[in-house]
């Protein structure tokens, strides 16, 4: 009885050993599975973030000489910034100077050419056209009332600049590329431009902005910061 005992518990724990190896064996399997994957994703976004660089070097070179007589920058990320605002709109209107309107004559269609070449049309998701505000409103008696008042006047003034773009782009094609990324966006004081003190610097927060986003940009960056 006590040998049948002692194989019982034999067979037990050789079958506890077996699960074990067969446990490890899985978790081994499944260790090599994730740092696949991760590497997988890390080359993707490797590669996108190397197609954000690629876009940044060809609109500084398209558009380096014009920027500053067009009262205008180039962000590191892509961003292109008009941000003297009595060179865009009238003042407190959403009606555009024919300044600002003769610049997006010659900005725009060579911005779109860049877009649509085969280098990056694939992987734009979306263009998105910003404005900007201060944080001022003359005769505004609350934080609310400046707030809405400059929303609805950059959301005016971003829509503004979307039409005359759409109407001076070139082909059938490329209206029906832009439609299903084109946005404008008016974002109030939301995000302010601060000087090196963080202070809100009022006339360069008064802006409007282009940027070309490209696809999964945020989900790209959180596999960079992981993968280092």
């Amino acid at each position: 009885m006590k040998e049948d005992g002692g194989q019982l518990w034999q067979s037990i724990a050789d079958m506890m050993s077996a699960l074990m190896m067969i446990f490890l064996f899985i978790s081994v399997l499944y260790m090599l599975q994730t740092q696949i994957e991760k590497a997988k994703m890390t080359e993707v976004a490797k590669a996108y973030n190397k197609t954000e660089q690629s876009l940044y070097k060809d609109l500084q070179s398209e558009f380096g000489e014009d920027l500053k007589k067009w009262r205008a920058s180039l962000e590191k990320d892509n961003t292109i910034r008009f941000y003297a605002p009595e060179f865009l709109f009238k003042a407190g209107s959403s009606e555009m100077n024919i300044a600002f309107k003769d610049v997006l004559d010659s900005f725009f269609p060579r911005y779109i050419e860049i877009l649509t070449g085969n280098k990056f049309k694939a992987d734009i998701s979306e263009i998105r056209i910003e404005g900007h505000t201060s944080s001022e409103w003359g005769g505004a008696k609350s934080f609310d009332a400046r707030y809405f008042a400059n929303l609805n006047l950059s959301q005016e003034r971003s829509f503004e600049v979307l039409k005359y773009c759409f109407s001076i782009t070139g082909t059938k094609e490329e209206k029906e590329w832009l439609k299903g990324l084109l946005r404008a966006n008016g974002l109030s004081f939301a995000k302010p431009i601060l000087t090196e003190e963080g202070k809100e610097d009022k006339m360069k927060s008064r802006r409007v902005e282009f940027k070309a986003v490209v696809k999964s940009r945020e989900r790209i960056q959180k596999i960079l910061e992981l993968a280092k």
